[in-house]
């Protein structure tokens, strides 16, 4: 088994289709058509089943189409690491990015490990949230950030920041009368969500907030990015809910943030690493994070928030 068969392994994988897989890879069909083969001879399974009409993964495909990510990504990973080591770092730190976090901490983690460990590279892999586990998992990322409690067995999941839970309010919007909205108000209203298949811990914790008020609430969408959100609110088509700094990063134009009334709802980031021993730098890297926590943080400050 050799790397050009894993690569084109990849690439009909993803296309389900050889003809344009072929492309894709400048070759002929011929040739990929016979890596195909003799990796499936190699394994002993059938990868694809192929008909006149369409080309699907097989379940073993599939199975090994998950190995083989990992793979590519353990390689690319490598890389990475030779060339870090030739730019003059002295190591590297693999932080993952899932499930619409609050970045109002982030930027200054990052900034402060910059400063304090020049000779650390630290590199963001945005994943989706299984992804990350099983990267944690599988020694491809030292830690993560994702806003769920619970990771599964072998991972530690501690709080890492929190963030006001705020609306997002079109410009001239009926509830701008009020300074702090009333949640009964807000309820009378559309409102764009987190998908839980894209954000699940945001969207959980946004709905086990919802479902603690009496008032069923109308979701005008769920989405899978805070852009699509904020390009809702924009549109006048539905308020959102997010966290203050989902909000004050917004490009969208006419988009205004105010306070839910009474107690502030707070949304939490957590930290997921490994049950093991950190190393040195991942070590550094969690005092820093809970320093910054502990004195605040970056303030986001947001109109109606005073």
């Amino acid at each position: 088994m050799e790397l050009r068969h894993l690569r084109c392994f990849v690439a009909v994988a993803e296309d389900l289709h050889f003809a344009r897989a072929a492309e894709r890879l400048h070759i002929e069909q011929s040739p990929l058509s016979r890596a195909i083969k003799e990796l499936e001879e190699e394994l002993g399974v059938v990868l694809f089943a192929r008909t006149t009409r369409s080309t699907r993964l097989t379940r073993a495909g599939t199975l090994f189409l998950d190995h083989v990510t990992r793979v590519f990504t353990a390689l690319e990973q490598a890389r990475d690491s030779v060339k870090a080591v030739a730019n003059g770092f002295d190591g590297q730190l693999r932080i993952a990015l899932s499930d619409g976090i609050t970045p109002s901490r982030l930027p200054t983690l990052l900034a402060r490990s910059r400063e304090e460990d020049p000779e650390v590279e630290i590199k963001l892999f945005e994943v989706p949230l299984a992804q990350q586990v099983k990267g944690l998992q599988d020694d491809l990322y030292d830690a993560g950030f994702s806003m769920v409690e619970d990771a599964g067995d072998g991972i530690l999941v501690e709080p890492a920041w929190d963030d006001q839970l705020m609306v997002a309010v079109p410009a001239r919007h009926p509830v701008l009368a009020y300074r702090r909205i009333p949640l009964e108000e807000l309820l009378r209203y559309p409102l764009a969500l987190g998908d839980p298949a894209f954000c699940e811990g945001h969207a959980r914790q946004v709905d086990r907030f919802l479902r603690q008020q009496p008032m069923e609430p109308l979701i005008a969408q769920r989405v899978a990015t805070f852009d699509v959100m904020m390009a809702l609110v924009s549109a006048g088509l539905a308020l959102g809910l997010a966290g203050s700094a989902h909000i004050a990063s917004s490009r969208e134009l006419n988009i205004v943030g105010r306070p839910l009334a009474g107690k502030p709802p707070m949304l939490t980031t957590y930290l997921l690493r490994r049950d093991t021993d950190p190393t040195q730098a991942l070590s550094r890297f969690i005092e820093r994070l809970q320093s910054i926590d502990s004195t605040g943080g970056d303030t986001v400050v947001i109109q109606g928030d005073t």
